[in-house]
């Protein structure tokens, strides 16, 4: 159950485009880590490419809006972190593919 809740959640935050490039966070990499317990809390540990980032809280709200919409969730928190930083080759293969790095 737990794993089918994670794929549910994973599905949700391909949904959400960062509209200067075009590509999910997802796919950009920006999601550390999502964590899921038994009750249908998550836990989600993600980052930005820029520390100072001018969408920094709608994406933060956004995630925690969708996430929490996906039924089987109770809660979500949200921790937005930039230790380790971001690069790009934390992307999925596809937006790698898309931005020309292999």
């Amino acid at each position: 159950m737990k794993e089918e809740l994670l794929n549910r959640i994973i599905e949700e935050l391909k949904g959400i485009i960062d509209p200067e490039v075009g590509i999910s966070l997802y796919d950009l990499g920006l999601f550390y880590s999502i964590d899921v317990d038994e009750e249908g809390r998550v836990d989600i540990k993600m980052t930005l490419t820029a520390v100072g980032c001018p969408l920094q809280q709608r994406f933060v709200d956004e995630v925690r809006e969708k996430v929490s919409r996906v039924e089987g969730v109770k809660s979500v928190n949200v921790e937005l972190v930039f230790d380790p930083p971001w690069n790009p080759s934390m992307m999925s293969e596809e937006a790698k593919k898309r931005f020309g790095i292999t």
